[in-house]
């Protein structure tokens, strides 16, 4: 029995949810700008978004942990520098820093 249709829909679910989550509104190719651009961005989509069921600090953090995690390895140790810098940033915007 061919497994690999089922299969391969599942192994892409983490893309499916960085484009269409509930949880916040993201500008397309956001985690491929400036660690300053990404906090920018994610601190306005939570603190627009009233979809959330937490602070808009924690929903952004969330966000950018998630896609941090769900890349793995396959993120470059600079892309990968990049998002932790965006971290930082985060923490700086929502003065938490």
């Amino acid at each position: 029995m061919p497994r690999s249709s089922k299969k391969s829909s599942k192994r892409r679910w983490s893309a499916e949810v960085t484009r269409t989550s509930d949880a916040l509104d993201l500008k397309q190719q956001i985690f491929k700008q400036s660690p300053k651009q990404i906090a920018a961005s994610l601190k306005r989509s939570a603190e627009h978004n009233h979809r959330r069921k937490s602070s808009p600090f924690r929903s952004a953090m969330s966000m950018l942990t998630f896609y941090i995690n769900r890349a793995g390895k396959n993120l470059s140790a600079t892309r990968r520098k990049k998002l932790e810098a965006a971290k930082h940033e985060l923490r700086v915007a929502f003065h938490r820093a």
